[in-house]
């Protein structure tokens, strides 16, 4: 009997993982699948603005998702997706996306990596490594409304699956962070520079909630000798 509930523990552990303070922490997404990913729970159902705030680092040369937020009444409400050209990434919000190009990224780097948009104007904008892209129209006129589903790893077709394992993540995963208005340019370029910054009031790396589905672990951030 003993053996048996020991065995359940592990099982639950490798596939159901909650953890609060990420500190330190990355995740780690070593293999292609369509169904690994980190499923990240928030009670905020209601967003007029959005900034997210993440680091990553892959060798993908593929389309990607790499931060999905879908509601039942639009899947892609909002989405930060890699394109395979170099340079090129969509941007979603409330169900529309815009293209930005020209964008400074090096595969095998960590790129820190925030996008805005605002529901009142409309306007979307990413920002990699404290560089701003040009500001694009997106859709205005509506919050995202809930129930919100947040995935990294996958990228949703569906509300909370759907997955496509030619559009899954690759990779290393930190600090992620998401506010509920957009964060001034200086916030955003503090954050990129490992400054100090005032942590997201939705999402909170260093107070977080997530669950873990398929092999993603959880590792110290590598650092290296000097």
């Amino acid at each position: 009997m003993l053996l048996i509930t020991s065995f359940s523990i592990c099982i639950i552990h490798m596939f159901l993982y909650f953890f609060k303070d990420l500190s330190n922490k990355i995740f780690t997404f070593p293999e292609e699948t369509n169904t690994a990913h980190v499923r990240v729970t928030t009670s905020r159902q209601d967003l007029r603005a959005v900034t997210v705030c993440f680091r990553s680092f892959t060798d993908l040369n593929r389309d990607h998702s790499l931060f999905s937020l879908a509601t039942p009444s639009a899947i892609n409400n909002f989405l930060i997706f890699k394109k395979a050209a170099n340079g090129l990434f969509d941007l979603w919000a409330r169900g529309k996306a815009n293209k930005v190009e020209g964008i400074a990224y090096k595969l095998n780097t960590w790129h820190s990596i925030c996008s805005t948009w605002d529901s009142t104007s409309g306007l979307m904008q990413l920002w990699v490594n404290g560089v701003p892209s040009s500001k694009k129209f997106t859709n205005s006129g509506s919050n995202i409304n809930g129930p919100i589903i947040i995935v990294l790893g996958q990228e949703q077709d569906t509300h909370g699956g759907g997955f496509d394992i030619k559009q899954s993540f690759v990779g290393m995963m930190s600090d992620v962070h998401m506010w509920d208005h957009t964060l001034s340019p200086c916030d955003i370029q503090n954050y990129s520079n490992n400054r100090s910054f005032t942590p997201g009031n939705v999402l909170n790396w260093n107070a977080f909630e997530f669950q873990i589905v398929g092999r993603v672990l959880v590792e110290n951030k590598q650092e290296l000798c000097q």
